[in-house]
C-alpha cells in the first residue's frame, strides 16, 4: 500500500523564524520551550531547523531553555508504562548507569530537547530525572546549583529562570506540558514521597533516595485555561501548531493562588511511602 502524502504545511526555518516573531519571540530572551515537532506540520530540517529558527529569533545575546528529563532513571518500582516484573527490580537498581549529564538521553519531552540537549556548547543540569539543558550567554548560571532533592523548586533552574525574567514558549504543546507550574507546587503544602536514582559520586556509582514534595500535572490544563483568561498570553499559529507566550514569573505566581484555592493538598507522607 502507497505511503500517503505528508501533511502540510511546509515549515521552513524561515518561515518559523517569521511566525515566532510575529509571535512575541525577542532578541536577547530567555526562553523555556516547550515543543511538539508534529504539530507544526511538514518541517523541512526537522527539530534541527525548528532549533534553529529559535536561535534566529533569540539572537547571540538570548538564550534557549528545554527540559531535558530522563525519568527512566528511577525506582523501577514505580514504573507504569510498562512495568517491569518485581524479580528484576533489584537488579535494575544495581545497575542502572549514573547519571551522566552528558550521555543520558532525554525521554518524553520531544525530539527537539534531545536536539538542543546535544547541540554545541549545551549546558545542562545535575537532576538525574528532571534536568533542563540550555545553549546561549545565560546557559551556565541558569542551569547551575540544581540540587539532586528539588526536582522542580527553588533549587532548580526553574527558580533561576523566573529570577532572570524568563518567558515560556508552549510550541504545539498544552499547559499540560508547562513544568513552571511545579513551582508554584514547592511553595505550597503537598505530601512528601521518596525519590530514587543512580548518581555518581566522589566514592562511585550509587543508588540514593532523598524525599521531597510529591509534583502532579493533575488539573494545569484547566490552570492554563484560566490564567489565559485572565492575564495576557500571546497567541498565534506557528505552522500548524497554537503557540503561546508567556512571563514564566507571572505565571508561577497566579498558579500558586489557583492550585491553592482549586487543588489544596495536605502536607505529610503520602500513602505507600515510608
Amino acid at each position: 500500500m502507497p505511503t500517503p502524502p505528508p501533511t502540510g504545511p511546509l515549515c521552513t526555518r524561515d518561515s518559523l523564524a517569521e511566525q515566532l516573531r510575529a509571535l512575541g519571540v525577542r532578541r536577547g530572551d530567555t526562553l523555556l520551550a516547550h515543543t511538539s515537532l508534529s504539530s507544526l506540520g511538514w518541517v523541512s530540517g526537522g527539530a534541527e531547523a525548528v532549533v534553529l529558527a529559535l536561535f534566529d529569533c533569540l539572537g547571540d545575546e538570548g538564550t534557549l531553555v528545554v527540559p531535558a528529563q530522563s525519568s527512566d532513571n528511577s525506582d523501577p518500582a514505580e514504573w507504569e508504562n510498562p512495568p517491569v516484573p518485581a524479580s528484576w527490580w533489584d537488579t535494575i537498581r544495581a545497575t542502572m548507569p549514573a547519571y551522566d549529564p552528558r550521555t543520558a538521553r532525554t525521554r518524553g519531552v520531544g525530539v527537539v530537547p534531545e536536539t538542543v540537549r546535544t547541540w554545541p556548547g549545551a549546558v545542562r543540569s545535575a537532576h538525574p530525572q528532571t534536568s533542563f539543558a540550555a545553549v546561549g550567554p545565560r546557559a551556565e548560571a541558569l542551569m547551575d546549583g540544581h540540587a539532586l532533592d528539588c526536582r522542580l523548586g527553588e533549587r532548580s533552574p526553574l527558580a533561576r529562570l523566573e529570577r532572570a525574567g524568563a518567558r515560556v514558549l508552549l510550541l504545539g504543546a498544552g499547559f499540560d506540558s508547562c513544568t513552571a507550574f511545579h513551582l508554584a507546587e514547592y511553595r505550597l503544602p503537598a505530601p512528601l514521597v521518596e525519590n530514587s536514582f543512580a548518581v555518581m559520586t566522589d566514592e562511585g556509582r550509587r543508588w540514593t533516595t532523598v524525599r521531597e514534595p510529591s509534583l502532579t500535572d493533575d488539573r494545569f490544563e484547566e490552570l492554563g485555561a484560566d490564567y489565559e483568561r485572565d492575564r495576557p498570553v500571546a497567541r498565534g499559529a506557528v505552522g500548524a501548531a497554537t503557540a503561546r507566550l508567556f512571563p514564566l514569573a507571572e505565571a508561577v505566581a497566579y498558579a500558586e493562588g489557583w492550585l491553592a484555592e482549586h487543588r489544596p493538598r495536605t502536607a505529610g507522607i503520602e500513602a505507600g511511602e515510608a
